[in-house]
């Protein structure tokens, strides 16, 4: 097995870290103080191709493998969480949902701006009654001929208010649980479609959160992602690949707090010496590495899997479970390390310790995750095969 990156992922890793050192590292306390959503970052990112970068060149993209979503995932989140966000539910969620789901026609018209980063997307799936219970949401598309009229409320949903497109799981048949669930395109200009931000949260304040209300919207039957009745599997595919680029960024923060703790434990003396000298001390920054190189080699194997067109459920879940974990906990670490100082906005480590709950949450919670590998290992889980997989790298024509 080789586990060395290309130069073309060194090459690619160099320009996105780069990127976010110059517009987002010397901005991003005054943003997250103020809450402050900075969308011209979003537009550049998508000008220099980060949010298409695994999209086939076919349908304006990179062309790069998933090991590249990885890494702007990881490099994006060392400086700030709230914008690898977008990397997530942009080209993570929806973009590859569309790869993976879409018509032609639903990738000509929709695929291609998102690859380019002529439009933004966000991912529509979790309400207010219905986050880890998918099958309990209450968004209904009934259908009137050529079109269904859709109506419901989204919570939790990044760029929400701000986004062009967005993926919205709908019950086409309220008795049939999770049987009953489509997916629909659905562009913000369709009448009735209302995005409102949400504000004050803990973490990701930079970040643009919001909710969505769908008050008799007309979605033509054409923006169906999928036959009728197969959202949930078109959602859980979609979660294997966003919760891969989330297990990817929750690398990046670990190594940001690491960085942060060995800087200042070498500058920080006490008692005459500086505090790295100190055993209790290395061993949270031990504890780091070790979260860091487990965390990394979890999330990269997933992404991995993804390039051979292995499906992934199973690791991609474990990567995003124990990175996030990870993370957490790497953060409360380094707050602890910087003392009196780490509980002010001076350091950036309070800011990295309030963006790493979110993810403990989003894209599955912890305990969603620890059973799911529970019954994978008992033998009560397998899954089952879908009607489309995402294409492996290198992309054939068909992609």
């Amino acid at each position: 097995m080789d586990f060395r990156f290309s130069s073309e992922h060194e090459a690619f890793r160099q320009m996105v870290r780069e990127f976010a050192a110059r517009e987002i590292a010397p901005y991003i306390r005054e943003w997250d103080e103020r809450g402050h959503f900075e969308f011209s970052v979003l537009e550049k990112m998508g000008e220099l191709g980060i949010l298409g970068v695994c999209i086939p060149e076919r349908w304006g993209g990179g062309g790069m493998d998933y090991i590249s979503l990885a890494i702007a995932a990881e490099e994006i989140e060392y400086v700030e969480s709230s914008y690898r966000e977008y990397i997530s539910v942009h080209t993570g969620l929806t973009s590859l949902a569309l790869l993976q789901w879409g018509t032609e026609e639903q990738k000509e018209r929709y695929l291609k701006p998102l690859a380019r980063g002529e439009k933004f997307a966000a991912f529509g799936l979790t309400e207010p009654n219905a986050g880890s219970d998918v099958a309990g949401l209450q968004t209904v598309a009934r259908r009137h001929g050529d079109v269904y009229v859709l109506n419901g409320e989204k919570a939790w949903i990044t760029l929400g208010d701000r986004a062009d497109v967005v993926l919205i799981f709908a019950k086409t048949d309220p008795e049939a649980r999770h049987e009953g669930i489509s997916a629909f395109i659905v562009e913000k200009t369709f009448p009735g479609f209302k995005g409102t931000p949400i504000k004050n949260k803990l973490g990701v304040r930079a970040g643009s959160t919001a909710r969505i209300t769908l008050q008799d919207v007309e979605v033509p039957v054409e923006n169906r992602l999928g036959e009728e009745g197969e959202g949930f599997k078109i959602a859980m595919s979609a979660l294997d690949n966003g919760r891969m680029t989330v297990a990817a960024g929750a690398v990046g923060l670990i190594r940001a707090c690491i960085d942060a703790s060995v800087r200042y434990a070498q500058q920080r003396e006490a008692f005459g010496r500086p505090i790295g000298r100190f055993q209790l001390v290395q061993r949270m920054i031990a504890e780091m590495v070790a979260g860091y190189e487990a965390s990394r080699w979890l999330a990269y194997h997933a992404a991995w899997l993804k390039n051979q067109g292995i499906r992934n459920t199973r690791e991609t879940s474990l990567a995003k479970w124990f990175a996030t974990e990870a993370a957490w906990k790497a953060a409360d670490m380094a707050l602890q390390i910087h003392g009196a100082y780490g509980y002010s906005s001076e350091y950036p480590v309070e800011r990295f310790l309030r963006n790493s709950r979110a993810a403990v949450i989003y894209e599955g919670t912890t305990q969603i995750h620890q059973l799911m590998q529970a019954e994978y290992a008992l033998g009560y889980r397998r899954d089952a095969p879908l009607r489309r997989e995402l294409p492996a790298w290198p992309f054939g024509e068909d992609a």
